[in-house]
């Protein structure tokens, strides 16, 4: 049986180029920071945004008759996933003219930024270009909201397309009853707290252009930086409770964002995801507190960044190596877990831990309980918890098994297996935090993995596997 046709290919061709065209524009943009600082880098933004939009408009145009197709899950997924690889590859397109890095360096780093994970390649960041800095960090931006999600609000006319789109980049939760309309809302959220970050850190006496480049990779829950030592580089309290805030902010759902104004606050107390993350900072934060001499500050600060999946840090990697074993083990574990869902977090999300949980504890009931008691648990919006709950320990299987191919690999190489798993893990859950600072000194074959696993991280898995699936079944005649 044949899953993707002739047909199915030149949908699939004709709707990426929209999102080519996209990708292309967003190249251009940091071309005004170059001109401000003077930096003659001008043309090296320019010829992969040629590129991008040349392919797009090209596929667009001569594919116009497959405009009016309808587009099926399955193309959404492909769509979805072949944008954020083609993404990937021409941002990299610009840190390798620019920076002279090689390519699978620049696309690592290109990756790492887009899908929020904020593991960086280059040792000395402050050598880098402003328009490159603000480059960084603008891709962590636009990755936090979705280079869909921005793309087809501009370029996307078609309501069932934009649809498909959307939940084609692992998004479900609806802020209005339509696609379009939810997602001008979610950008309009967006950039109010995008502006009030940079207002919090400018008034607390960060620079403009830091406050600017910080604000978008921390409200995206990115976590990269235009110092080489963080957020702590800037040494300040006020500068750390403002990060702290922002992340929070980041990884919590914009649906409950939107409901803020309406329920005078309530929205955000009453949001279970929301109660069990600070739940989980707060206990994880004495737990670290009453078994380790760390700094409280850091403590709460790095607890917060790994939950979240900012991977923003105040301490580097070489001193946060010698935290203690049960230190780094409840941070893995925050990792893993993540921020609600419908926020800008990666790793397995809290929704999904929950309810695979509540799954358990269904199961067990049913067993101590009389024969033919009925047990009932309820779940966000009435649905049916046998199902969700399935789904969510196949997601988490699926999520493990990807941590486990790739730390094998990084062990083969003869890396340390605690620095590799947390460094694995950082990569899945598109955190960005490290120990041992194993991205300098990673091969090249173990760095194309890390791509996948970011890739992977950030598109929930299924997406990439059904791309894979549909490769297969070309190559394969």
């Amino acid at each position: 049986m044949r899953y993707i046709n002739k047909t199915d290919l030149l949908i699939i061709i004709r709707n990426s180029g929209k999102l080519m065209i996209g990708i292309g524009i967003i190249c251009l943009i940091p071309i005004l920071i170059d001109l401000i600082y003077q930096e003659n880098n001008v043309i090296f933004y320019i010829i992969p945004s040629s590129i991008s939009i040349a392919i797009g408009l090209i596929c667009t145009k001569a594919l116009e008759k497959y405009s009016s197709y309808k587009i099926r899950q399955k193309h959404g997924m492909i769509i979805s996933s072949l944008s954020w690889l083609w993404a990937g590859i021409i941002c990299g397109l610009v840190l390798y003219f620019v920076t002279g890095i090689s390519i699978v360096d620049a696309i690592f780093e290109s990756m790492s930024a887009l899908t929020g994970s904020g593991i960086t390649i280059y040792g000395d960041v402050e050598a880098l270009p402003y328009s490159i800095l603000f480059f960084r960090a603008f891709q962590q931006w636009i990755g936090g909201l979705g280079i869909i999600v921005l793309i087809i609000s501009f370029l996307v006319t078609s309501s069932s397309a934009s649809s498909t789109l959307y939940q084609s980049e692992a998004r479900e939760d609806r802020i209005r009853p339509s696609t379009t309309a939810t997602i001008k809302e979610t950008i309009k959220i967006y950039g109010i707290y995008t502006a009030f970050g940079i207002a919090l850190y400018c008034l607390a006496g960060m620079p403009l252009f830091d406050s600017i480049c910080n604000t978008f990779c921390i409200i995206s829950t990115g976590g990269m930086s235009v110092k080489n030592a963080n957020i702590g580089f800037y040494n300040n309290d006020v500068i750390y409770f403002i990060t702290i805030l922002l992340m929070i902010l980041g990884a919590t759902s914009f649906l409950v964002h939107y409901k803020i104004i309406k329920t005078r606050g309530k929205s955000i107390i009453q949001d279970l995801q929301f109660k069990v993350m600070i739940c989980l900072i707060v206990i994880s934060s004495l737990l670290i507190y009453f078994t380790s001499k760390i700094v409280p500050m850091d403590i709460l600060f790095t607890v917060v960044s790994a939950i979240t999946t900012t991977g923003a840090s105040i301490q580097s990697s070489t001193v946060m190596v010698g935290w203690p074993s049960f230190t780094l083990f409840i941070i893995m574990t925050l990792m893993l877990i993540g921020g609600s869902t419908g926020s800008t977090v990666g790793a397995i999300k809290l929704m999904r831990v929950i309810t695979y949980s509540k799954g358990i504890y269904q199961n067990l009931r049913r067993i101590w309980s009389p024969e033919g008691a009925v047990i009932p648990i309820q779940l966000p919006g009435g649905k049916n918890l046998e199902k969700v709950a399935a789904q969510s320990g196949t997601y988490i299987t699926l999520y493990f098994l990807l941590i486990l191919f790739s730390w094998s690999l990084i062990c083969l190489y003869g890396h340390d297996p605690i620095h590799s798993l947390f460094f694995t893990i950082s990569m899945q859950g598109n955190v960005g935090l490290e120990i041992g600072q194993i991205s300098s000194v990673l091969e090249w074959p173990l760095k194309v993995i890390g791509i996948f696993n970011m890739w992977t991280g950030r598109l929930e898995i299924y997406p990439v596997l059904i791309t894979l699936r549909a490769f297969f079944e070309i190559f394969r005649r």
